[in-house]
């Protein structure tokens, strides 16, 4: 693989993860475009998850198991890869490191970190917000490559996760179906980017397949924009009747973020990101026309409808190959 061509073998790593899974099966729907497709999972993953990985045996992709932190096994899997698409966790962002510096080893051609989120660059203040510290440092790591090619992909919150019920504190956001009450953040009017997690796998490769245009870049990549009151009056309109409403100021956020800190609550980080998103995060200045034009994405009608649904039928607890398909 020289600079700037399409993907040809790549190995996916956090493959049956939250967002993995969406990557993942967007990648083997377009198994025709490539060589070989490959992923690396834990032995816990493959006794827990069983079923996903026997599918993604039969649908011809290639498993390699063993820990991230294993350079033998790594490395093992990376053999005659030019391409690395990381879905790690939050947890094993800082992971990625010497994971990146293997790859360059391996021979490696192209490093996708774990990003899908909110630009961390984006403004001069984004380097002091705790949930951007480890993917800096990923940055900077990658940034001292000699050879090897990134892509970041940022993407807008998910939607599939804005657009549900905030059920341990609804005071962060919240759209509960059930009761009819939603709890929205800031004055109800500012517009937010947001990302179908289904539209992620599908940019993604999208991007795998125009590597110019995503050689050692940042692709800035969205479904549709909305602001809270737009996504209520399409909950009101879906479901037949008027909403109990409230509001969550970005002061009020604010306080919230230092309460969760205080109590080293996993909350603490959705504080951080919901009030960067309500004070306008993810209203970039441009973005990658040549990756969007290539896919038809989801719109807030669409995830109105997925939502309902889900809420209606009860969410299931982690994402799976196997239900995504059974969804299609």
């Amino acid at each position: 693989m020289s600079w700037g061509q399409p993907a040809q073998n790549i190995l996916v790593i956090g493959a049956t993860g939250v967002i993995g899974t969406y990557i993942t099966r967007a990648i083997v729907d377009a198994q025709h475009h490539f060589n070989r497709i490959c992923v690396l999972t834990s032995e816990k993953t493959l006794l827990e998850k069983v079923q996903d990985i026997c599918a993604l045996e039969s649908w011809g992709v290639e498993v390699f198991v063993g820990n991230l932190d294993d350079e033998h096994r790594v490395k093992e899997a990376y053999r005659g890869i030019d391409t690395v698409v990381s879905c790690v966790g939050r947890k094993g962002v800082e992971k990625q490191i010497p994971l990146i510096t293997w790859a360059e080893e391996a021979g490696v051609r192209r490093f996708y970190p774990s990003e899908f989120g909110t630009d961390i660059e984006y403004w001069p203040e984004s380097v002091h917000e705790p949930p951007h510290l480890a993917k800096l440092k990923v940055r900077a790591h990658m940034q001292s490559m000699k050879k090897l090619e990134y892509t970041y992909l940022v993407t807008g919150p998910y939607s599939d996760l804005y657009f549900g019920p905030m059920k341990g504190r609804p005071e962060l956001g919240s759209f509960d179906v059930s009761l009819k009450r939603a709890v929205l953040l800031g004055d109800g009017e500012g517009p937010v980017s947001f990302t179908a997690m289904i539209d992620v796998g599908k940019f993604l490769v999208a991007s795998l397949l125009n590597g110019r245009a995503s050689r050692n870049t940042t692709l800035i990549v969205h479904s549709f924009t909305a602001t809270p009151h737009e996504i209520l009056a399409e909950y009101e309109e879906q479901t037949g009747c008027t909403w109990e409403r409230s509001y969550t100021s970005i002061e009020r956020l604010k306080e919230m973020e230092k309460e969760e800190y205080q109590i080293y609550s996993p909350l603490a980080l959705v504080a951080t990101l919901r009030r960067i998103w309500t004070a306008g995060g993810t209203l970039y200045k441009f973005y990658d026309d040549s990756i969007l034009e290539c896919i038809d994405p989801e719109n807030l009608y669409s995830q109105v409808t997925a939502n309902i649904a889900k809420q209606e039928d009860g969410e299931h607890p982690f994402p799976s190959l196997l239900r995504k398909l059974s969804l299609q």
